[in-house]
């Protein structure tokens, strides 16, 4: 076998606040944050040494529209993990089925959209 020529190291989240986001997400994904580098970027802790890791990057402009990637999060309790993004600012958007698979789609408190994949599916 051959070694693979990239690995995704880091999702990298624009934002007007890293520091605000960066805590929401640690709360969500239970990591604590690494650290900053300079003042406009906030990286998570790594959950394991060849797992990608989120950062948030400070960007001067708002976000518009919808995202062209978002993050996927495997998770055990639909209703309890919907709770907890709401109770630190982000928002419930839309439940969807199709073939099988079931998700919901959040917004974290910036309006990145993200989806809750229960687990037990595919």
């Amino acid at each position: 076998m051959t070694a693979r020529p990239a690995h995704v190291w880091y999702v990298t989240v624009d934002c007007h606040d890293p520091d605000a986001l960066a805590g929401f997400w640690s709360r969500v994904l239970g990591l604590e944050v690494r650290g900053t580098f300079g003042a406009d970027f906030v990286m998570l802790a790594r959950p394991s040494e060849d797992a990608v890791a989120m950062a948030f990057q400070r960007v001067p402009e708002p976000k518009v529209t919808k995202n062209r990637a978002h993050v996927d999060l495997r998770i055990d309790d639909l209703d309890g993990v919907t709770r907890l993004v709401e109770s630190l600012g982000g928002a419930r958007v839309q439940d969807h089925e199709e073939e099988g698979f079931r998700w919901r789609v959040m917004r974290d408190p910036e309006g990145n959209e993200f989806c809750l994949m229960p687990s037990g599916q595919g």
